[in-house]
């Protein structure tokens, strides 16, 4: 009972993936313990998905040895007969030898990616792997007796697979051509040595299990390769295909090739009688601990069962939501690509409506300008004729204030010219009102033609006009100067006349009269002249006002085209930015997509499925070995992908085949530019 309570202990054990071997009570895991484990198993899922799985399987089976042996060891000490002990040192043997291959395999492979590189015949863990393998095929084998002798190798169950697997014809073929073999021993150890190169070890053993009853000729029923531990090794040898190895099979001694310090290594773990009694010994004791140690065991696998149950729900529900958040993300993406869209069409109409009033605006501008630049000539010149006639004016008040001062000095000798004075004054009135109502008559006029102008637009005629009235301006003052010329001269006769005839006035007053007649007659003239140009300034002031006016329509116009500038800045700035943040987004689309492609596009190609080079098209061969493109997944030989690049899914630079060496360089220049 103690020991069926034992075997259902082991099979919960396994059924919970783990391995027990539990001696004493101190080797109870602790919290730490289990801490580091989480750690172990977090590095194991860095492994590929199939070596995990046979390494579970194998501790698995490991778990069932475990019971097995304590199954046993529980018989022995009911007191079992001498076979009972002949089958527990057999099974004894397999596990010590199951451990050491498992160790021998976890060495070579931690040793061989450390490397990162292929292995040679030289290296020291691929050689204790070999001596193991050797020992393994070699327990429970049978003993043939043929006339030179009695002969036990492990060669003959390897022939075997030449006609189960016609793959492997090659490995026989090569191996019987080779002259320096002589023995079986030699010939085993190069056709394991081809097979680990091919990366079908596993496969052909595999192979060989699955027709036990072709083994048994060769096997004993309690030999390794007929138990379960057999199996057990094959699935830890398909880990090896991670491995590339190189061995040379010319010119090394493969006959008489023993590894000493191993085999001591070996004997000793194998002669373990006294080890076993000790153990025995010390499971009888301690059979009731295991047994309060299998309930708790029991409560925790009914805990972990539960956990996983609710993880499983979880992971679920996550699941669900990571659905729904991508056809969220597909959503808000076709929504951002047609905005995007949207945009960029408005931008672009606004573009073109920005260019063609930009065009026209400039050539406004242009009209304008030439026009404020013809209107600044017209200023100045008016500007100039102003000055000269204010110069005029100055110089005609001048001489009126010349005047009346000699009219002051003769008003004693001229008492009785007072009267003629004083018509003439009356008569100056009359004048001077009928100049006001000339000049209010004349300002009507004026503001009819100037709201007549701006009703019709027509500010070519209107210039044509005022150079035509500029021109009888000019006319007028040249005779106004002529004029003055004259009076100034004729003044100056007369104040000579005067101070030379002034005891002779009485004589005289008729010519003055005559003077005096024609110096009204002057003064009218000049009284018109000055209403003209009275006139010709309040038509430059209303100009003067328009170009004002003008001058602030172009100021604004300025503002406005500073504004629809900046705005169209800001506009190309922003276009500038989306620009950027489409590429951005682009590129990590295509960077996406190719992770993506990575993760699940790409197959891993088998090796079976593979014999000639996908790029080159050569048969593989021994000589020329099948290589997986670590991007691609297909098969090349070494030629077509002796690349290495870093890769997302790999930490470090892995095999690359040329094709997807170039597309990833390409890739990386573009990403960086």
């Amino acid at each position: 009972r103690q020991a069926r309570r034992s075997c259902r202990c082991t099979a919960s054990a396994a059924e919970i993936k783990e391995d027990f071997e539990i001696i004493d009570k101190k080797q109870i895991p602790n919290t730490t313990e289990l801490k580091s484990e989480e750690k172990e198993k977090t590095e194991e899922a860095r492994w590929s998905a199939p070596i995990l799985s046979l390494a579970k399987k194998a501790s698995e089976n490991l778990a069932l040895g475990y019971g097995n042996a304590l199954k046993s060891a529980a018989l022995l000490a009911g007191g079992g007969g001498g076979g009972a002990s002949a089958r527990y040192h057999a099974m004894e043997e397999r596990a010590n030898l199951m451990n050491m291959m498992k160790l021998s395999i976890k060495i070579l492979i931690q040793s061989a990616l450390s490397l990162g590189r292929t292995l040679d015949s030289d290296f020291p863990p691929l050689q204790q792997f070999f001596v193991v393998l050797e020992h393994c095929l070699k327990h429970g084998l049978k003993v043939k007796k043929t006339f030179i002798g009695q002969n036990k190798s492990f060669f003959g169950p390897l022939e075997l697979v030449e006609k189960l697997c016609p793959e492997a014809s090659d490995i026989a073929t090569s191996v019987k051509n080779l002259p320096e073999l002589k023995t079986a021993v030699g010939r085993g150890r190069a056709w394991l040595y081809l097979a680990l190169m091919q990366k079908k070890l596993a496969d052909y053993l595999k192979v060989l299990l699955d027709h036990k009853h072709l083994l048994s000729e060769f096997y004993e029923p309690d030999a390794l390769m007929m138990e379960e531990e057999g199996a057990v090794i094959v699935g830890l040898l398909v880990g090896l295909n991670v491995i590339d190895a190189n061995l040379c099979l010319k010119g090394e001694d493969l006959d008489s090739q023993v590894k000493i310090k191993f085999l001591l290594r070996i004997t000793a773990v194998l002669d373990q009688k006294h080890y076993v009694e000790e153990l025995n010994r010390h499971l009888s004791c301690t059979v009731a601990d295991l047994q309060n140690k299998i309930d708790c065991l029991e409560k925790t696998n009914s805990k972990l069962q539960e956990e996983l149950a609710a993880a499983t729900d979880r992971i679920g529900s996550l699941q669900e939501e990571q659905q729904q958040l991508k056809q969220q993300n597909e959503l808000i993406r076709e929504r951002s690509e047609k905005s995007v869209e949207v945009t960029k069409e408005d931008t672009k109409v606004e573009l073109d409506t920005y260019k063609q009033s930009r065009q026209g605006l400039d050539e406004m501008y242009s009209d304008i300008w030439k026009q404020l630049k013809e209107e600044k000539k017209n200023r100045l010149e008016l500007e100039k004729e102003l000055e000269l006639q204010i110069g005029m004016k100055t110089e005609m008040e001048i001489a009126m204030k010349l005047l009346e001062k000699d009219t002051h000095e003769k008003q004693d000798t001229l008492v009785a010219l007072r009267q003629q004075l004083e018509e003439v004054k009356a008569i100056n009135l009359q004048m001077f009102h009928k100049s006001q109502n000339a000049e209010c008559s004349l300002q009507q006029k004026t503001e009819a033609i100037s709201s007549f102008e701006g009703k019709t637009n027509e500010m070519m005629s209107s210039m044509k006009q005022m150079e035509e009235r500029l021109q009888h301006a000019e006319k007028a003052r040249q005779t106004a100067e002529e004029r003055c010329n004259k009076m100034k001269q004729e003044l100056a006769g007369r104040l000579d006349t005067c101070r030379q005839q002034m005891s002779q006035l009485d004589s005289k007053c008729s010519t003055l009269e005559k003077e005096l007649k024609s110096e009204k007659e002057q003064r009218q003239t000049l009284q018109k002249e000055l209403h003209q140009e009275k006139d010709a300034t309040t038509l430059l002031k209303t100009e003067l006002q328009q170009m004002e006016g003008l001058k602030k329509e172009l100021r604004k116009l300025q503002d406005e085209k500073q504004q629809l500038e900046k705005v169209c800045e800001e506009q190309e700035q922003a276009l500038q930015e989306m620009g950027l943040h489409l590429s951005q987004s682009k590129l990590k689309m295509e960077d996406i997509k190719e992770v993506n492609k990575a993760l699940k596009g790409h197959t891993w190609l088998k090796d079976d499925e593979a014999t000639h080079c996908k790029q080159c098209e050569k048969e593989f061969s021994i000589s020329r070995r099948k290589h997986h493109c670590r991007n691609c997944g297909d098969i090349f030989c070494n030629t077509c992908s002796s690349n290495e690049l870093a890769l997302p899914s790999y930490p470090k630079p892995v095999r690359v085949c040329d094709t997807c060496h170039t597309l990833l360089l390409q890739r990386c220049s573009s990403n960086s530019s």
